[in-house]
């Protein structure tokens, strides 16, 4: 049977929260360390399926590996590689796993890794990876569905970007750290997430210079300059985004903890012009609330540091209720808007037209049945439960299981009314007509 979330809507958020480590950074870490051989130990890693599927990944590959529930760290010992393959099987499970086809092209000068396919928010394409690495002297070969490529020796190149491809900028600061000379990206992403990797592979011994502007140069070295490192992730900004949305959808006060503040400053302060509470009370800590109906807003996703695309349909669950007219552009990918349907279901009035959604808000939404399509979608709708009149049910909780370590245990310490548990017509009818009513159920 498959598990589901049981909510019952209504109740402010109070209290602590503390977020995890960054799912979206954490997975290229992971990927990097099979540069150096030795064991390196990786801190503040999240318990998620992505994070057990790049492991299993890893471990395809030759490399060791071991993850510490207690302390969420991850030990991958790369001494020995034995595969240079990435197999579909894996990979279309996860699509961030591609980024090994960087560091197996420099670490081995060969590399042959599945393609990653599209996705439910949309088609990702992986041109700019391949363009990057061939650029950089690799011939490139796509057949059967895996990408193969081969170099005798990497030489360092100017890579232009035609966008700040996150996954390209990644695959390409892996590939060319090994590279002879120097490489220069140009519209690189400027993510925090690239930054922390950056920051990663110069403590393994690289020398990455400029993550975090437009521009990024890689001075390659030898690999034995490479050794192992021990090295703490940076905190997960979309998961802190998430809870910041949830108590303020809630019309509560809460006290979130293990942010960095500067990595939310754009949505921090779209947030504030809605009407919402944000205090910096401790350099990682933030308050937040909110009393009144908030109001609504327009904004246009973007790349780091412009509105996070992760966050649009958290942002959409707030203007579903506030004061007014909203308008949200997502400028990023085509189908990022299948919590709409969702949503209308709850009440919502939203139309869509392409890219473009126009929600008026309502005063309130209602509880209903509900199916995550993806990630940031179901989180959303998670939101929306939390905040309605009455009783929702959640299905898909897979694709939430992705990107939230503990999801349901974090808001029941917060006071949300969320179980997860079993699907059974039993459990269903009672929670839907009488249970819910009952404390003892939440």
């Amino acid at each position: 049977m498959t598990q589901k979330y049981f909510i019952k809507g209504g109740t402010p958020l109070k209290g602590e929260v503390s977020i995890g480590g960054a799912k979206n950074s954490v997975l290229k870490l992971m990927a990097a360390a099979l540069l150096a051989k030795g064991e390196t130990k990786i801190y503040n890693v999240p318990a998620l399926t992505d994070v057990e599927i790049m492991l299993s990944v890893i471990e395809q590959l030759g490399a060791k590996t071991s993850y510490n529930k207690i302390e969420k760290s991850v030990t991958i010992d790369a001494t020995n590689l034995t595969s240079i393959t990435a197999k579909y099987e894996l990979v279309s499970k996860m699509r961030a796993s591609f980024i090994v086809l960087g560091a197996l092209v420099s670490r081995c000068k060969e590399a042959i890794v599945a393609l990653p396919g599209g996705c439910a928010i949309g088609e990702r394409r992986v041109d700019f990876h391949i363009r990057g690495l061939e650029a950089l002297g690799a011939k490139i070969k796509i057949e059967n569905g895996y990408v193969h490529a081969k170099v005798p020796k990497l030489t360092g190149a100017e890579i232009y970007l035609d966008i700040p491809s996150v996954g390209a900028t990644e695959n390409l600061m892996l590939a060319a750290i090994l590279a002879d000379g120097s490489t220069r990206i140009q519209n690189a992403a400027q993510e925090p997430e690239i930054v922390d990797l950056a920051n990663f592979l110069n403590s393994l011994g690289a020398d990455v210079n400029g993550a975090g502007t437009s521009e990024i140069v890689i001075n390659g070295v030898k690999q034995e300059d490479l050794h192992p490192i021990e090295y703490t992730t940076i905190p997960d900004r979309i998961e802190a985004g998430t809870f910041m949305t949830a108590i303020i959808a809630t019309r509560g006060k809460a006290i979130i903890k293990g942010v960095c503040p500067a990595h939310l400053t754009f949505f921090t302060d779209k947030l504030l012009k809605m009407g919402a509470n944000i205090k910096l009370i401790e350099p990682n800590s933030l308050e937040v609330s909110c009393k009144n109906r908030l109001n609504s807003i327009n904004f246009v996703t973007q790349p780091y540091p412009g509105f996070p695309t992760d966050l649009q349909s958290m942002a959409m669950t707030l203007l579903s209720t506030a004061n007014g007219v909203g308008i949200i552009t997502e400028s990023l990918y085509e189908n990022r808007f299948m919590q709409v349907p969702e949503l209308r279901r709850m009440g919502a009035d939203i139309h869509q037209d392409r890219n473009h959604a126009i929600i008026k808000g309502v005063k309130k939404l209602t509880g209903a049945t509900l199916a995550a399509s993806d990630l940031r979608a179901g989180a959303s709708l998670v939101v929306a439960a939390l905040m309605a009149d009455g009783n929702s049910v959640i299905e898909n909780l897979h694709h939430i299981d992705r990107g939230y370590e503990n999801f349901e245990t974090k808001l029941r310490l917060l006071g949300g009314k969320i179980e997860r548990r079993e699907d059974s017509p039993s459990s269903s009818q009672i929670i839907l007509t009488e249970g819910i009513h009952n404390e003892s159920y939440l």
